[in-house]
């Protein structure tokens, strides 16, 4: 039997954040593939137990399927580098920068990468004026997915609505109009270009539901905006210090050619489901979905 068949692999999935049905999906798609890649794998669903588990299961390498917060934030990751167990994806430092999304713009800002105005502000600031000129965004800053993302158009009667369920710290960025296009990033190689479309905001529901969205990968775009994206990606995937797989997101005013470009945020957890891109764009490239799972095990590792 060869080392690779022999392996362990001990997938994380579900979790407590916000985005554990995506998950959810991404750990079970993600075991079964490796399953096929011939490893011996176990499914976790990460609670506050995970150290025990991972403890009784003994894994020689961690693929993290995890989403959103304590999972793709750093925390997980510093579990894992305390228990000394090789793990998929970015390593503490990078998987905190990625998921700040106030933090990370720092960052791309210094790698000269264009970016969105963007502020911190209260949530009940935000209700009763407008933080900054319309049209802008609000959203939480270290949530992804499009999680409880509000638009106040140009002509809204007044400040956002926000829920009561939504953190009392908030992003208020400037709206960007245009196309969604990403970028995904494996090692050092930035993959393809995809131009997303959905009816209205590509928000959660068009991310993850079937149908909810149309990929068109290669991006019908011209051949300076393809190769910008495909810069700016692996310049934000350098600049924060990502390892494994990440993925950029982009908006793209084609109006204003090259300077119509602006890069969103970088995940350093894309999502791994049937309809996600990352994905995609390793098919794209001739990797089909076993062989990247099986790359990103492979490329596991501590101190990331």
């Amino acid at each position: 039997m060869s080392s690779r068949t022999a392996a362990r692999i001990a997938v994380l999935k579900g979790g407590l954040s916000v985005e554990r049905e995506v998950s959810l999906v991404s750990g079970r798609e993600c075991a079964a593939a490796l399953r096929n890649e011939g490893y011996d794998v176990v499914e976790i669903d990460a609670g506050r137990d995970l150290a025990q588990v991972l403890d009784r299961e003994k894994p020689d390498v961690v693929f993290n399927a995890l989403h959103g917060r304590w999972g793709e934030d750093g925390c997980v990751q510093g579990l894992l580098e305390w228990m000394a167990i090789p793990y998929t994806h970015s390593g503490v430092l990078a998987s905190a920068l990625a998921i700040d999304k106030i933090r990370a713009k720092d960052f791309f800002r210094a790698a000269g990468l264009p970016v969105a105005t963007s502020l911190l502000e209260t949530k009940e600031r935000i209700r009763t004026s407008h933080p900054m000129e319309p049209p802008y965004v609000v959203k939480p800053y270290n949530e992804g997915s499009s999680v409880g993302v509000y638009i106040v158009s140009e002509h809204a009667n007044g400040p956002a609505r926000i829920a009561n369920d939504m953190p009392d710290l908030l992003m208020v960025e400037e709206f960007l109009p245009g196309r969604e296009l990403t970028v995904a990033v494996r090692g050092d190689e930035p993959l393809a270009v995809t131009d997303i479309y959905a009816d209205g905001w590509y928000d959660y529901n068009a991310k993850y539901s079937t149908g909810g969205s149309r990929h068109v990968i290669p991006a019908e775009i011209p051949k300076d905006i393809e190769t910008a994206c495909l810069d700016y990606a692996l310049r934000a995937h350098q600049s924060l210090g990502c390892r494994g797989v990440s993925r950029t997101d982009f908006r793209w005013d084609e109006t204003r050619g090259l300077e119509g470009l602006f890069l969103l945020e970088t995940n350093t957890q894309p999502g791994m489901t049937p309809t996600s891109l990352a994905p995609e764009q390793a098919a794209h490239c001739g990797m089909d979905f076993g062989t990247l799972c099986r790359w990103m095990v492979e490329d596991a590792s501590c101190d990331r």
